[in-house]
Protein backbone atom coordinates (compact mmCIF):
# COMPACT_ATOMS: atom_id res chain seq x y z
CA UNK A 1 0.00 0.00 0.00
CA UNK A 2 2.50 2.67 -0.97
CA UNK A 3 2.05 6.14 -1.71
CA UNK A 4 1.92 6.92 -5.66
CA UNK A 5 4.83 7.86 -7.11
CA UNK A 6 5.93 10.63 -8.96
CA UNK A 7 6.17 9.44 -13.05
CA UNK A 8 8.27 12.19 -14.08
CA UNK A 9 11.76 11.63 -12.12
CA UNK A 10 13.93 8.99 -14.01
CA UNK A 11 14.64 5.90 -12.53
CA UNK A 12 13.60 6.81 -9.20
CA UNK A 13 13.01 3.68 -6.72
CA UNK A 14 11.26 4.81 -3.73
CA UNK A 15 12.47 1.47 -1.76
CA UNK A 16 16.97 2.91 -2.98
CA UNK A 17 15.89 6.53 -2.27
CA UNK A 18 14.52 5.31 1.94
CA UNK A 19 17.96 3.34 1.77
CA UNK A 20 19.82 5.95 0.76
CA UNK A 21 18.52 8.77 1.94
CA UNK A 22 18.89 11.11 -1.80
CA UNK A 23 19.19 11.22 -5.19
CA UNK A 24 20.60 13.86 -7.80
CA UNK A 25 19.72 13.55 -11.64
CA UNK A 26 20.00 16.26 -14.90
CA UNK A 27 16.59 17.37 -15.71
CA UNK A 28 15.37 16.13 -19.08
CA UNK A 29 15.81 18.46 -21.67
CA UNK A 30 11.83 17.64 -23.46
CA UNK A 31 9.55 16.65 -20.72
CA UNK A 32 6.24 15.30 -22.55
CA UNK A 33 4.46 14.38 -19.25
CA UNK A 34 2.54 16.59 -17.43
CA UNK A 35 3.67 16.69 -13.75
CA UNK A 36 0.50 15.76 -11.81
CA UNK A 37 -0.86 17.04 -8.33
CA UNK A 38 0.02 14.89 -5.32
CA UNK A 39 2.20 13.61 -2.35
CA UNK A 40 6.00 13.20 -2.32
CA UNK A 41 7.77 11.28 0.62
CA UNK A 42 10.83 13.70 -0.07
CA UNK A 43 12.02 17.03 0.07
CA UNK A 44 12.91 18.49 -3.54
CA UNK A 45 15.30 21.06 -4.77
CA UNK A 46 15.71 21.90 -8.55
CA UNK A 47 17.64 24.43 -10.63
CA UNK A 48 14.85 24.98 -13.15
CA UNK A 49 15.11 26.56 -16.72
CA UNK A 50 11.82 26.99 -18.74
CA UNK A 51 8.58 29.11 -19.09
CA UNK A 52 5.64 27.18 -16.64
CA UNK A 53 3.39 28.09 -14.32
CA UNK A 54 3.16 25.70 -10.53
CA UNK A 55 -0.05 25.42 -8.58
CA UNK A 56 2.00 25.21 -5.10
CA UNK A 57 -0.32 24.51 -2.67
CA UNK A 58 -3.02 26.69 -4.39
CA UNK A 59 -0.53 29.63 -5.26
CA UNK A 60 -0.09 30.21 -8.94
CA UNK A 61 3.57 31.06 -9.46
CA UNK A 62 5.18 31.96 -12.80
CA UNK A 63 8.78 30.78 -13.36
CA UNK A 64 10.64 32.30 -16.28
CA UNK A 65 14.32 31.75 -17.07
CA UNK A 66 16.07 29.99 -14.45
CA UNK A 67 15.35 29.97 -10.94
CA UNK A 68 15.77 27.43 -7.42
CA UNK A 69 12.58 25.66 -6.88
CA UNK A 70 12.15 24.16 -3.24
CA UNK A 71 9.09 21.56 -2.59
CA UNK A 72 7.28 20.42 0.56
CA UNK A 73 6.40 16.96 0.28
CA UNK A 74 3.45 18.15 2.77
CA UNK A 75 2.39 20.77 0.15
CA UNK A 76 0.83 19.19 -3.48
CA UNK A 77 2.24 20.96 -6.22
CA UNK A 78 1.37 20.38 -10.25
CA UNK A 79 3.21 22.42 -13.33
CA UNK A 80 1.87 23.49 -16.35
CA UNK A 81 4.47 24.09 -18.96
CA UNK A 82 4.05 26.70 -21.55
CA UNK A 83 6.84 25.31 -23.96
CA UNK A 84 7.43 21.94 -23.71
CA UNK A 85 11.45 22.13 -23.18
CA UNK A 86 12.34 22.63 -19.77
CA UNK A 87 16.39 21.91 -18.46
CA UNK A 88 18.17 22.13 -15.56
CA UNK A 89 19.15 19.59 -11.97
CA UNK A 90 17.23 18.07 -9.62
CA UNK A 91 18.12 16.85 -6.00
CA UNK A 92 15.80 15.08 -3.74
CA UNK A 93 16.25 13.53 -0.74
CA UNK A 94 14.31 12.57 2.77
CA UNK A 95 14.26 14.42 5.96
CA UNK A 96 16.29 11.96 7.99
CA UNK A 97 18.75 12.51 5.15
CA UNK A 98 19.09 15.92 5.85
CA UNK A 99 18.01 16.38 9.36
CA UNK A 100 19.87 19.25 10.59
CA UNK A 101 18.84 22.63 11.34
CA UNK A 102 19.35 23.97 7.99
CA UNK A 103 16.44 21.99 6.87
CA UNK A 104 13.87 22.45 9.59
CA UNK A 105 14.48 26.08 10.19
CA UNK A 106 14.62 26.71 6.52
CA UNK A 107 11.83 29.04 5.38
CA UNK A 108 12.21 27.50 1.80
CA UNK A 109 10.72 24.38 2.63
CA UNK A 110 8.26 25.90 4.57
CA UNK A 111 4.09 25.94 3.70
CA UNK A 112 3.80 29.94 3.84
CA UNK A 113 6.83 31.04 2.13
CA UNK A 114 7.81 31.06 -1.89
CA UNK A 115 9.78 28.37 -2.87
CA UNK A 116 10.65 30.02 -5.85
CA UNK A 117 14.16 32.17 -5.86
CA UNK A 118 14.92 34.05 -9.06
CA UNK A 119 18.37 34.02 -10.05
CA UNK A 120 21.11 36.30 -11.73
CA UNK A 121 23.36 35.12 -14.40
CA UNK A 122 26.09 35.24 -11.68
CA UNK A 123 24.13 33.27 -9.62
CA UNK A 124 23.03 30.94 -11.91
CA UNK A 125 26.55 30.03 -13.14
CA UNK A 126 27.22 29.71 -9.36
CA UNK A 127 24.36 26.86 -8.27
CA UNK A 128 25.09 25.01 -11.83
CA UNK A 129 28.47 24.31 -10.58
CA UNK A 130 27.44 23.20 -7.55
CA UNK A 131 24.75 21.01 -8.90
CA UNK A 132 27.52 19.67 -11.51
CA UNK A 133 29.35 18.51 -9.01
CA UNK A 134 26.42 16.58 -7.15
CA UNK A 135 26.02 15.00 -10.24
CA UNK A 136 29.14 13.49 -10.48
CA UNK A 137 29.29 13.07 -6.34
CA UNK A 138 26.62 10.91 -7.00
CA UNK A 139 27.21 8.57 -10.04
CA UNK A 140 30.93 8.44 -8.35
CA UNK A 141 32.41 5.97 -6.33
CA UNK A 142 33.46 8.23 -3.44
CA UNK A 143 32.64 6.52 -0.39
CA UNK A 144 31.17 9.42 2.02
CA UNK A 145 29.61 10.53 -0.95
CA UNK A 146 26.54 11.19 1.49
CA UNK A 147 28.53 13.54 3.49
CA UNK A 148 29.62 15.32 0.36
CA UNK A 149 25.73 15.63 -0.88
CA UNK A 150 24.73 16.94 2.49
CA UNK A 151 27.10 19.62 2.36
CA UNK A 152 25.88 20.73 -1.28
CA UNK A 153 22.62 20.92 0.03
CA UNK A 154 22.78 23.07 2.99
CA UNK A 155 25.24 25.01 1.02
CA UNK A 156 22.46 25.47 -1.71
CA UNK A 157 19.77 26.64 1.03
CA UNK A 158 21.84 29.04 2.50
CA UNK A 159 23.05 30.67 -0.44
CA UNK A 160 18.98 31.15 -1.41
CA UNK A 161 18.43 32.50 1.71
CA UNK A 162 20.87 34.84 1.31
CA UNK A 163 19.72 35.64 -1.98
CA UNK A 164 15.78 35.39 -1.27
CA UNK A 165 15.62 36.56 2.90
CA UNK A 166 12.34 34.82 4.21
CA UNK A 167 9.08 37.00 4.23
CA UNK A 168 7.57 34.82 6.93
CA UNK A 169 10.33 34.63 9.71
CA UNK A 170 9.62 36.62 12.13
CA UNK A 171 10.86 36.95 15.99
CA UNK A 172 9.76 34.94 18.94
CA UNK A 173 8.76 37.92 20.94
CA UNK A 174 7.17 35.87 24.23
CA UNK A 175 6.79 32.92 25.84
CA UNK A 176 3.17 31.99 24.24
CA UNK A 177 4.59 32.45 20.48
CA UNK A 178 7.44 30.07 21.41
CA UNK A 179 4.91 27.42 23.01
CA UNK A 180 3.10 27.91 19.64
CA UNK A 181 5.88 27.48 17.53
CA UNK A 182 6.81 24.12 19.59
CA UNK A 183 3.57 22.58 19.12
CA UNK A 184 3.36 23.35 15.43
CA UNK A 185 6.55 21.92 14.79
CA UNK A 186 5.38 19.07 16.89
CA UNK A 187 2.46 18.44 14.75
CA UNK A 188 3.96 19.11 11.60
CA UNK A 189 6.81 16.55 12.24
CA UNK A 190 3.95 13.54 12.26
CA UNK A 191 3.58 13.87 8.25
CA UNK A 192 3.11 12.68 6.18
CA UNK A 193 2.25 9.14 7.40
CA UNK A 194 3.87 6.47 5.26
CA UNK A 195 2.72 3.16 7.07
CA UNK A 196 -0.51 2.54 8.36
CA UNK A 197 1.28 0.01 10.90
CA UNK A 198 2.48 3.43 12.35
CA UNK A 199 -0.25 5.45 13.84
CA UNK A 200 -0.29 8.92 15.09
CA UNK A 201 1.19 9.30 18.63
CA UNK A 202 0.48 12.79 19.51
CA UNK A 203 -3.58 13.30 18.71
CA UNK A 204 -4.59 15.40 21.73
CA UNK A 205 -3.42 18.39 23.17
CA UNK A 206 -2.95 16.46 26.17
CA UNK A 207 -0.67 14.58 23.99
CA UNK A 208 1.60 17.35 22.88
CA UNK A 209 1.65 18.76 26.22
CA UNK A 210 2.88 16.03 28.17
CA UNK A 211 5.34 15.75 24.95
CA UNK A 212 6.31 19.15 25.49
CA UNK A 213 6.69 19.39 29.06
CA UNK A 214 3.94 21.92 30.03
CA UNK A 215 0.55 22.05 31.73
CA UNK A 216 -2.46 21.02 28.84
CA UNK A 217 -4.12 24.24 30.33
CA UNK A 218 -0.74 26.76 29.59
CA UNK A 219 -0.45 25.22 26.30
CA UNK A 220 -3.90 25.81 25.35
CA UNK A 221 -3.89 29.31 26.53
CA UNK A 222 -0.81 29.91 24.48
CA UNK A 223 -2.01 28.65 21.07
CA UNK A 224 -5.26 30.33 21.66
CA UNK A 225 -3.45 34.05 21.86
CA UNK A 226 -1.60 33.04 19.18
CA UNK A 227 -3.72 31.85 16.97
CA UNK A 228 -7.08 32.67 18.28
CA UNK A 229 -8.21 29.08 18.12
CA UNK A 230 -8.01 26.66 20.43
CA UNK A 231 -5.31 23.57 20.11
CA UNK A 232 -7.92 20.76 19.51
CA UNK A 233 -9.10 23.12 16.17
CA UNK A 234 -5.63 22.94 14.74
CA UNK A 235 -4.80 19.26 15.30
CA UNK A 236 -8.11 18.53 13.78
CA UNK A 237 -7.63 20.56 10.43
CA UNK A 238 -3.87 18.60 10.28
CA UNK A 239 -5.33 15.33 10.62
CA UNK A 240 -8.42 16.34 8.41
CA UNK A 241 -5.92 17.41 5.87
CA UNK A 242 -3.43 14.10 5.92
CA UNK A 243 -6.89 12.17 6.05
CA UNK A 244 -7.88 13.69 2.58
CA UNK A 245 -4.29 13.52 0.87
CA UNK A 246 -3.91 9.23 2.23
CA UNK A 247 -7.97 9.04 0.55
CA UNK A 248 -6.82 11.13 -2.60
CA UNK A 249 -3.29 9.95 -3.33
CA UNK A 250 -2.86 6.22 -1.65
CA UNK A 251 -4.90 3.08 -2.41
CA UNK A 252 -5.30 2.67 1.51
CA UNK A 253 -8.34 1.26 2.96
CA UNK A 254 -10.20 3.32 4.91
CA UNK A 255 -9.50 1.21 7.67
CA UNK A 256 -5.85 1.54 7.01
CA UNK A 257 -6.35 5.25 6.87
CA UNK A 258 -8.06 5.59 9.98
CA UNK A 259 -5.33 2.83 12.08
CA UNK A 260 -2.34 5.20 10.43
CA UNK A 261 -4.34 8.36 12.26
CA UNK A 262 -4.64 6.63 15.61
CA UNK A 263 -8.35 5.85 15.47
CA UNK A 264 -9.21 2.53 17.27
CA UNK A 265 -11.98 1.73 15.16
CA UNK A 266 -12.89 2.72 11.36
CA UNK A 267 -16.46 3.81 12.52
CA UNK A 268 -15.02 6.73 14.82
CA UNK A 269 -12.79 7.61 12.05
CA UNK A 270 -15.85 7.95 9.54
CA UNK A 271 -17.90 9.77 12.14
CA UNK A 272 -15.14 12.52 12.82
CA UNK A 273 -14.43 12.70 9.44
CA UNK A 274 -18.55 13.90 8.83
CA UNK A 275 -18.31 15.91 11.21
CA UNK A 276 -15.75 18.26 10.20
CA UNK A 277 -16.20 17.70 5.98
CA UNK A 278 -19.81 17.24 5.94
CA UNK A 279 -18.83 14.31 4.12
CA UNK A 280 -17.78 10.13 4.41
CA UNK A 281 -14.45 9.11 3.50
CA UNK A 282 -15.57 6.69 0.77
CA UNK A 283 -17.98 9.51 -0.69
CA UNK A 284 -14.58 12.18 -0.11
CA UNK A 285 -12.48 9.90 -2.12
CA UNK A 286 -14.92 8.77 -5.16
CA UNK A 287 -15.10 13.06 -6.01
Amino acid sequence: MALQESPYIPDLNMEDLRLTGFKVHELSATADVPVRAGRRDFYKMGLVEGDMTIDYGGRLLEIKGTVLFFVNPKVTHSIIRHVNRTSGYACIFTEHFINSRALQDSPLFSVGDNPVVMLNEEQVLFMTGIYKKMVSIYTGEYPYKADLIRNCIELIIHEALRIQPSQNTQPVRNASTRIYHLFVDQLERQFPIERSSEPLKLRTAQDFAADLSVHVNYLNRAVKQVTGKPTSVHIAARIITEAKALLQHTDWSVADIAYALGFEYPAYFNNYFKRITGATPNSFRKV
